[in-house]
């Protein structure tokens, strides 16, 4: 699919400081099942993150934004979330945040001014990032389980803020059972039921595949999204480049259907 937008930063396993680059016109299949059917073409976002990542947490304001434009334009759309583990090898204890970011970093001052320019950019969107509170830095599987829960049995959105709220503004560990359940709540989703849910192991190999799916198909940095599985972009792009990929998208492929009847 065509898109001539710029360049924005994504989070990739080497970091968040790394430019992203615009879409491939090749389909990618993302995580979750295409819609199929009834369901009109051109109205289905993937997103493919991470709990951890900063710009998609950015990103998800920015689509929020954009959305709301299209509404106004009587342009509605569903959204998807899909799993990508920025750490695939962190412990499933998580790590000290502060000393892992100097490992993998180079420096506690190259952590530093990573934290700062997330900060400013997070406040730009009307985010407070608080990351003085954030000690650890989690295995987010258990995350990306609680998301494809929610998806089953509740509101996916929700439950994704909610943990975007958790670690990036209160500093919590959102690899532990509680906070999830935590998050959960807050999502409207039943608390003992989540937390039976994860003590078990379901949709942990389905994540894992899915995960390791979408870097076989090239994502390597995210936020990435996509539309009806086609690569839209990468990166936290402004609210209006958003809107404007998803409208042409839209058009472009509610042309493909009525043609292919």
């Amino acid at each position: 699919m065509d898109n001539d937008n710029a360049s924005a930063v994504v989070c990739g396993p080497d970091g968040c400081d790394t430019q992203a680059e615009t879409a491939s016109q090749t389909e990618t299949r993302t995580t979750e099942t295409k819609t199929t059917g009834a369901a009109a073409a051109g109205t289905r976002i993937d997103i493919v993150s991470d709990a951890i990542c900063p710009w998609c947490y950015v990103g998800k304001r920015q689509l929020e934004r954009a959305l709301a434009m299209l509404a106004d334009e009587g342009l509605t759309f569903q959204v998807h979330w899909n799993p990508f583990q920025l750490n695939p090898d962190m412990p499933k204890e998580g790590r000290d945040r502060a000393a892992y970011r100097a490992w993998k970093f180079g420096s506690v001052e190259k952590s530093a001014a990573l934290d700062q320019r997330i900060t400013e950019a997070a406040a730009a969107v009307g985010l407070g990032f608080r990351t003085d509170l954030m000690t650890r830095t989690p295995n987010t599987i258990d995350a990306h389980r609680l998301i494809w829960f929610a998806g089953q049995h509740g509101d996916q959105d929700a439950a994704m803020e909610a943990m975007f709220k958790a670690y990036f503004i209160d500093g919590r560990d959102v690899g532990d059972h509680a906070v999830l359940a935590d998050c959960a709540e807050t999502a409207g989703l039943p608390r003992q039921a989540v937390l039976d849910f994860l003590a078990g192991d379901v949709a942990d190999k389905e994540m894992r595949a899915a995960d390791q799916a979408a870097r076989e198909a090239g994502v390597s940095g995210v936020p990435s999204f996509f539309l009806d599985g086609y690569s839209l972009f990468s990166g936290a792009m402004p609210a209006e480049t958003i809107a404007a990929a998803l409208r042409r998208g839209h058009g472009i492929l509610q042309k493909q259907q009525s043609d292919a009847r």
